[in-house]
């Protein structure tokens, strides 16, 4: 009988809880060199432990993963897992076109990039806070909650205070100030997405991350 995922109340309350034990389906898969919904299914069967987010998004334990390559891969098992080798990145885009690119272009690289996906601000808010990405990468201009309302309550969590953001937006630069402006550490990069910029700066921040952590 398939088994629902823990829920994020149950997860979040555990005693030895911490958001770098945990990683997303796509960067699951790619450490276990299966398919998303292969990965999905596992969890679903009980065999590698997960929770979900308030948003829905399934989280998967980084020690289960390692058993599991050790039971059943053992010739993945060099694959690591450990947070510190590894970015995590938030992508909050309403465009599904370019959320698509997104995910293309991570597919494509050989990074140690564990990325999630969201499509609304507001769903980025409910979920930042346990997830603690090391990088954000949003957009400005989306229904509801916009991007610049998210930074701005962003900027009160201390929690996230080490957290990089990249702004990839449509608005032209001054109409953001205009707007209220970005948090000083913030970048902006305007849309059309120069991927191999973005490229670029991922090694960079890849390479301080291993240096730092």
């Amino acid at each position: 009988m398939p088994r629902e995922p823990l829920s994020f109340e149950s997860a979040i309350t555990a005693t030895d809880f911490s958001s770098e034990d945990y990683c997303g389906t796509t960067y699951a898969a790619k450490l276990l060199g299966l398919s998303v919904a292969t990965v999905q299914s596992l969890v679903e069967k009980g065999e590698i432990e997960a929770w979900k987010t308030l948003g829905g998004h399934r989280r998967l334990s980084l020690r289960a993963i390692n058993a599991y390559l050790q039971k059943h891969s053992p010739q993945l098992a060099h694959a690591d897992p450990d947070p510190r080798s590894r970015l995590s990145v938030l992508v909050v885009e309403d465009d599904e076109a370019a959320r698509e690119l997104y995910k293309a272009q991570f597919e494509q690289w050989d990074m140690t990039v564990d990325c999630s996906f969201m499509n609304s601000a507001l769903e980025a808010l409910m979920d930042i806070a346990s997830m603690r990405p090391d990088l954000l990468i949003t957009d400005l201009n989306m229904p509801g909650v916009d991007g610049l309302e998210m930074l701005r309550a962003l900027k009160r969590n201390q929690q996230l205070s080490a957290m990089q953001i990249l702004v990839i937006s449509g608005l032209p630069e001054d109409v953001v100030k205009e707007r209220g402006g970005l948090p000083p550490s913030a970048h902006y990069l305007e849309k059309p997405i120069n991927f191999d910029w973005l490229h670029g700066y991922i090694t960079a921040l890849l390479v301080a991350n291993r240096k730092w952590r």
